[in-house]
């Protein structure tokens, strides 16, 4: 297993938490059934989750810890959702029986394990024969932004080290497709999306959450811990992001890659 770089602080439990299938999973969305059984890996704090679960007939949702999965659980039982499982798993090994799930889905989760090809094997191995295996993940390296402020290119030069140090690959998005097939999956399907952030609503969320978590999430302990930056240079790239957060030509572009793969 890899170590997940962003940890769970409040400030990234803010990005996590706004994201839902339509900004999130569209690209699975029109293949759903209110018939399937999906599994939900790496279900964070449950937004996407609880989301699936008013369109099919149940989920299946895991975290690696429990501490981790308490914050889904927390969600379905706000939204009083009785067709939510949960389950602590590594996706490396995962303990359902073959051919179980109609659906396999993964958000941003396969550039935080230690194997990405394994994981895409063992989540194929779960998925009934003509199932699908969906799975989604940024590209970090694909990041643009302006204006064009040098603190901003600290700041993704030191998270992409922080997560290779952590055993995952940051610039997955781009690597799905060879995963998949890497992993044996023959009929591939492989897209791609963004999230954009201009409006002065959307750069205050965006700008503030990564103003916080470069001050306070494990990342931040990480990068002093390790000696890759200090904490002056930590709030360099905080008020950096406030900065572009308040400026009026404000931009910001996150791309991700998408497969769905026919089990």
């Amino acid at each position: 297993m890899a170590v997940y770089t962003h940890g769970h602080h409040d400030s990234v439990l803010r990005s996590h938490n706004n994201r839902t299938v339509a900004n999130s999973a569209a690209y699975l969305a029109g293949h759903l059934t209110p018939d399937d059984h999906l599994l939900d890996v790496g279900a964070g704090p449950g937004s996407i989750t609880l989301d699936f679960a008013e369109r099919v007939h149940r989920v299946t949702a895991t975290e690696i810890s429990d501490d981790a999965l308490a914050l889904s659980r927390s969600l379905a039982a706000e939204r009083g959702a009785t067709n939510v499982d949960f389950s602590v798993e590594d996706v490396h090994a995962l303990s359902f029986a073959d051919d179980t799930f109609d659906v396999v889905h993964a958000h941003q989760v396969l550039q935080h394990v230690g194997d990405p090809v394994q994981a895409l094997r063992e989540m194929r191995r779960v998925t009934r024969p003509g199932g699908l295996v969906a799975a989604r993940d940024a590209d970090y390296a694909g990041f643009i932004w302006f204006p064009l402020l040098p603190e901003l290119d600290e700041w993704l030069r030191l998270y992409r080290e922080a997560a290779r140090r952590n055993g995952g690959e940051p610039d997955a998005g781009r690597r799905l497709l060879a995963w998949a097939r890497a992993a044996g999956f023959t009929d591939v399907t492989s897209t791609a999306s963004t999230w954009c952030y201009a409006t002065p609503e959307e750069r205050a969320w965006w700008g503030g959450m990564w103003a916080d978590r470069i001050l306070q999430s494990a990342l931040s302990t990480q990068l002093e811990r390790d000696g890759l930056a200090d904490r002056a240079q930590l709030q360099q790239i905080s008020d950096a992001w406030r900065a572009w957060a308040s400026d009026g030509d404000g931009w910001y572009l996150v791309p991700h890659g998408e497969i769905l793969c026919r089990a």
